[in-house]
């Protein structure tokens, strides 16, 4: 009995199992029913195939469709691997690449032999999906050496494979998996016992993209086929219905309609904002200028270009320096030759981001303990040089603005400062009418500082939350291992929208290295120098991004208060034009955002196309309502409209038009 595997199981129970055997085994000995549910396993938290064998005491979790998470990613792999072999299966030749799972579904990246795949490919590639999973063919995992794997993937002309394997570090365990008998990718697993564990209508093929060997535009351009993979088809029918709503929200098509911004090629990346979509910026910025002097930040403005010996010293260059856009600082030569280039330190780079700047200007003059914490405020212009294949609207753009600040503070004032940034981010979500989520991205492999540095932080950032209520599962918290920034831990503000999706907004930093790097000090209560802390923190992340997020939350149809025009004077007859100026005066005086249309078109006509716009108000007025001082008022999305006194619909317009802030 020495040689038997003590296998604990989630209810404390010990299992005494004998060696070679697997998760499965455990399972069939439980009974039937959690033999046929099992899927995966969790062997000391570690998510592993079913037919795993143990190699030691452990601890053992069976993983079934009930456990959403681990099924859903173990699923989405599954059908990347099938449509891999499927592709294989109906055109011979084609190179398989990678494909990984993703947050709502799966794709895979395919080198074609005589063409690029198109959509027109995708119906033939599903069918033949569905009869691999029909033939539940098993899911076998294999050890192979580097040399075995390497000289497989060249036997069948895959040398994308065969690149990638060659680079694998010498000690590491390369496996392979089987699909059946005839097909194997390289993965690490795991994966599901066979592909008869996937549900054949639980999955769509969306879309096909380019997309470059390995990300770098100058490899070969591949085809990358998109799908979205879900436990059961009723899954999958909630998904599409999602993504019909979310294509009706699109903030580009919106933004088009509602003539609010467009982006072209004279300027990739970057926003040209029309007047009517620059006034939502503009209550936006009012809105956070009001929140920030409240809370008793200085505003600053700096520089857009800095010399790129203040990025080194700041450790941005060697990050960030392929997505920075650098330009020459030239210096002259002689009077008849054009300028000269002096070399690599005497080059300029617009800044990605505001925190060295902000680092500058606390270094001017001396500061006192007494002088902190000093909280710099900059709605900071930002440029970074995204991929074009990465850039999407307003969610991923080269040129943005940060609602960014850095609270410079003593060690003792740490907990305080993060405390008091996330109450004020919990009252700025809320009056959008948002609902959020709280996680602390903690350190990463590649990073700068000590160990206890990261301790420190990390606690603190812990302290801060619980001490402002927040570390509850109300507010989803949760930890992220490996995801804080390679000089600070974060908290991340994660948005919930009307349709379900979750955006990453809010951030707060806690930074001892960038102080330390660039030499920002104070002057100690013991009349030492002391570094301060450096707090990076932004609620809105960038107002572009922000914007697109409200216009895809809203459907287009924004709050009052932020819509460019907040109500339109409609006439039905044009005997009601001097009275429809009149009422336009009278809510243009109570500073209501109202614009008149005397057109002379059917008054149908006229609220169709302000629906259009998503025009919160519409005031139509006749001949009745201009004798009687009266309008017809028309809430955008109502049916019915209000008969009311002039008087008494300014006062309703400017209830509404009035910022959640100033009520």
């Amino acid at each position: 009995m020495s040689d038997m595997i003590k296998i604990t199981l989630p209810d404390g129970s010990v299992r005494e199992m004998a060696p070679g055997t697997t998760p499965a085994d455990v399972a069939a000995a439980i009974g039937p029913g959690l033999a046929k549910a099992a899927i995966a396993a969790r062997i000391d938290g570690e998510l592993v195939d079913l037919t795993r064998p143990f190699a030691g005491d452990c601890a053992l979790a069976l993983v079934t469709s009930r456990d959403e998470a681990d099924a859903l990613d173990l699923a989405r792999h599954d059908f990347a691997h099938v449509l891999a072999e499927a592709v294989q299966a109906l055109f011979p030749g084609t190179q398989i690449t990678f494909g990984p799972s993703t947050d709502d579904g799966f794709y895979y990246d395919f080198a074609p032999k005589d063409r690029p795949f198109t959509d027109e490919d995708l119906p033939a590639i599903e069918a033949e999906m569905r009869k691999i999973i029909a033939a539940n063919k098993p899911l076998r995992r294999e050890v192979w050496s580097r040399t075995q794997l390497i000289s497989r993937w060249q036997q069948q002309g895959e040398s994308f494979k065969a690149e990638w394997a060659a680079e694998l570090p010498e000690d590491e365990e390369l496996t392979v998996y089987w699909s059946g008998d005839d097909w194997l990718d390289m993965c690490k697993g795991p994966h599901l016992p066979s592909t008869g564990k996937l549900d054949a209508t639980a999955f769509k093929l969306t879309r096909v993209s380019g997309a470059y060997w390995r990300g770098d535009q100058n490899n070969a351009m591949l085809s990358r086929v998109y799908g979205t993979g879900w436990l059961n088809k009723k899954q999958l029918d909630a998904h599409l219905v999602r993504l019909e709503e979310a294509a009706k929200r699109d903030h580009r098509k919106l933004g088009g309609e509602m003539d609010l911004f467009h982006l072209q090629a004279e300027a990739h990346g970057s926003v040209f904002w029309h007047p009517k979509g620059y006034r939502i910026w503009r209550e936006l910025e009012s809105y956070m200028r009001r929140a920030i002097d409240g809370a008793g930040y200085r505003e600053v403005k700096t520089p857009q270009v800095m010399d790129a010996r203040q990025w080194e010293q700041s450790g941005h260059w060697g990050k960030y320096r392929e997505n920075m856009f650098v330009i020459p600082d030239e210096v002259p030569n002689t009077e008849d030759e054009g300028p000269v280039i002096s070399g690599e330190a005497d080059w300029m780079a617009l800044k990605p981001m505001n925190c060295p700047a902000h680092v500058l200007i606390f270094r001017q003059g001396i500061k006192s303990y007494r002088d902190l914490p000093l909280r710099l405020y900059e709605n900071g212009c930002c440029h970074r040089n995204e991929p074009h294949g990465a850039l999407h609207g307003l969610m991923r753009v080269r040129q943005f603005t940060q609602d960014d600040a850095h609270i410079f503070c003593r060690e003792d004032q740490i907990v305080a400062e993060v405390r008091a940034f996330c109450e004020l981010a919990d009252r700025v979500y809320k009056d959008f009418g948002f609902t959020y989520s709280i996680k602390l991205a903690l350190r990463p492999e590649k990073r700068f500082g000590s160990e206890a540095m990261w301790d420190q932080a990390e606690t603190e950032l812990r302290n801060a939350v619980a001490e402002a209520g927040l570390a509850t599962p109300e507010y989803g918290w949760e930890e992220l291992p490996g995801e804080g920034a390679f000089y600070a831990p974060k908290l991340e503000w994660h948005l919930t929208d009307a349709i379900g999706r979750t955006w990453q907004v809010g951030t707060i930093q806690s930074d001892r290295v960038l102080p330390e790097r660039l030499d920002a000090s104070y002057i100690g209560e013991d009349g030492e120098k002391h570094r301060p802390v450096m707090l990076h923190r932004a609620i809105f992340g960038s107002y572009e991004r922000f914007i697109g997020i409200l216009i895809e939350h809203f459907a287009g149809r924004l709050p009052t208060w932020l819509a460019p025009v907040q109500a339109v004077v409609a006439t039905i007859v044009s005997d009601a034009d001097e009275y429809a100026r009149d009422v336009t005066a009278q809510l243009a005086a109570a500073g209501i955002r109202v614009e008149s249309d005397l057109r002379n078109e059917k008054i149908n006509y006229k609220v169709r196309e302000h629906s259009l716009q998503k025009v919160p108000y519409l005031l139509v007025v006749g001949k009745r309502e201009a004798e009687e001082g009266t309008v017809a008022v028309r809430i955008l999305g109502e049916q019915q409209q209000r008969f009311m006194p002039l008087a008494e619909a300014i006062a309703l317009l400017h209830g509404e038009a009035t910022a959640p802030d100033l009520k």
